[in-house]
């Protein structure tokens, strides 16, 4: 008997578990890509060798983040299910310029970074686990040590003036003039090397909104011209506040500013209508850019939100929810994964506290990035918001015959939407968390989630009962009530035969 109970116990599990399998599509697009945002020195210091200049006591120094940290690390990013590498500028740079903005030397490796050879590594291992790697480059500053301020004095532009308050980390820096062909030649040149002499797939463009628009054109197409699948993205000055066809000259995707504000405000804050971060969406252009929470200038997500007294791991799957089921590419910063405080520059640049850190949260970025894998509609499908109550907002993403709905609620209650536009005879299949709508008699699917919780919904056919799962669990019942039958009736007529 009880060798029947077990295999009865091991049939239920087996059918339990059977994973459903989920087609994908292949991978013909840039919001394909997941971005990880690393300033290499506050990464992860590898080689001792090149730590001569480090003080990790001192914010505004060095603190040994080297190329070959991130190398070992590519695995642990990968498992995250990050497909792309954003590093910070790698030129050599004046004393202490951690950060790559004050560059002396744009034909060289910063000797605290590595080598050349050591950023080939990276991109060959990189490529190995089909990752791409991808520099940020600085066009309009170098320091104001480069040979450039004393051999060709006209080529600084004297008229921009640099506000150390809103960028400290631009203190020792000055800016070229880009409308000059001779700067512009130039700025192509370094580019064209770094591109020859690696095999990296692009460039993230620092501040486009302060370029000058006829040279960022002249720059973009150039890149293009040479290899249309290079990578270019770029990112918007702190005075700028949302993105313009001046800053999209030429690029592929660039950070929209006022969608992160907003994201962050919402996320931090319960009860906030996350209808606000879909309004503000479409008031910036309904632009597919670099989606965002968390950047290494401004006050970090955790740091936000953990004033308001927000959960750290709840705050967080709100905010990735939305990050990674919306339009654009989600760009994530680094120690987010952590996640890792600061309230203002550089304490928003630290080293990366790889020993610390929330299983559960590292748990989801693989869950919600493997999801934006499998569905081709939560990267390329329409977008719009199809039913809001109070805190919860539900999102309707379609991309040829797929449909996926996401609902997040911010709320600190439970809430209920009802949807009247779907058709009959499908059911909507959580994914996320096992939820299943089914239409009700009066033709509406009511979406009810609790509290502070989000779900995604693929649109499926109605299978009614699962049949599949259920008949093997049926027989399975029906083989144990025989057999306890059989048992009980073999020991009756045994205990009877012992009496007479």
């Amino acid at each position: 008997m009880k060798k029947i109970i077990k295999i009865g116990m091991m049939m239920a599990l087996f059918f339990a578990f059977t994973p459903i399998a989920i087609s994908a599509e292949a991978n013909e697009h840039l919001e394909d890509e997941v971005i990880y945002d690393i300033v290499v020195d506050r990464f992860n210091n590898m080689n001792q060798e090149n730590s001569e200049k480090v003080d990790v006591d001192d914010p505004y120094a060095y603190h040994g983040g080297d190329l070959q940290g991130i190398t070992v690390k590519l695995d642990e990013l990968k498992s995250l299910g990050f497909t792309t590498i954003s590093l910070s500028p790698v030129m050599e740079n004046a004393d202490n310029g951690f950060h790559g903005y004050w560059i002396e030397d744009h034909f060289k490796v910063e000797n605290e970074f590595g080598t050349m050879e050591d950023l080939q590594e990276l991109i060959d291992k990189a490529h190995e686990r089909e990752m791409k790697v991808i520099l940020e480059f600085v066009p309009n500053y170098i320091a104001a040590s480069h040979p450039i301020t004393t051999d060709n004095k006209a080529w600084i532009d004297e008229s921009e003036k640099i506000d150390k308050e809103v960028a400290p980390w631009l203190e020792e820096a000055v800016a070229l003039n880009q409308e000059l062909p001779e700067v512009q030649n130039y700025l192509k040149e370094v580019a064209d090397y770094w591109i020859d002499e690696t095999e990296i797939d692009g460039f993230k463009i620092h501040e486009v909104d302060k370029a000058e628009p006829s040279f960022l054109e002249n720059f973009t197409g150039h890149l293009k011209e040479k290899n249309p699948d290079f990578i270019l993205i770029g990112t918007l000055s702190e005075a700028s506040v949302e993105m313009n066809e001046k800053a999209m000259a030429g690029l592929d995707f660039v950070e929209n500013n006022k969608l992160q504000e907003v994201m962050a405000h919402v996320f931090a804050n319960e009860d906030e209508p996350v209808s606000h971060i879909y309004t503000t969406w479409e008031e910036t252009g309904k632009q597919p850019g670099l989606i965002s929470i968390d950047d290494k200038f401004k006050k970090r997500f955790t740091h936000q939100f953990t004033e308001e007294g927000r959960n750290l791991v709840t705050a967080w799957k709100l905010a990735l929810t939305y990050i990674y089921t919306t339009p654009g590419v989600p760009f994530i910063y680094q120690g987010s994964e952590i996640p890792m405080y600061g309230e203002k520059y550089p304490e928003t640049q630290v080293l990366m506290q790889f020993n610390s850190g929330e299983p559960e949260l590292k748990e989801y970025y693989t869950r919600i990035s493997s999801l934006r894998e499998q569905f081709s509609a939560l990267r390329l499908g329409d977008f719009e918001v199809v039913a809001t109550d109070q805190g919860m907002s539900v999102f309707k993403r379609s991309y040829k015959d797929e449909t996926v709905y996401v609902a997040i609620n911010n709320d600190t209650e439970s809430r209920v939407v009802e949807l009247t536009d779907i058709d009959s005879n499908v059911q909507l299949r959580g994914v996320l968390e096992d939820n299943l709508v089914r239409e009700n008699k009066n033709g509406e699917y009511k979406i009810g989630i609790p509290r502070e919780s989000s779900e995604v919904y693929v649109v499926e056919d109605e299978t009614g009962l699962n049949w599949i799962f259920i008949l093997p669990m049926v027989v399975v019942f029906v083989l144990f009530v025989a057999a306890v039958i059989y048992l009980s009736r073999k020991q009756k007529q045994i205990n009877q035969q012992e009496t007479k």
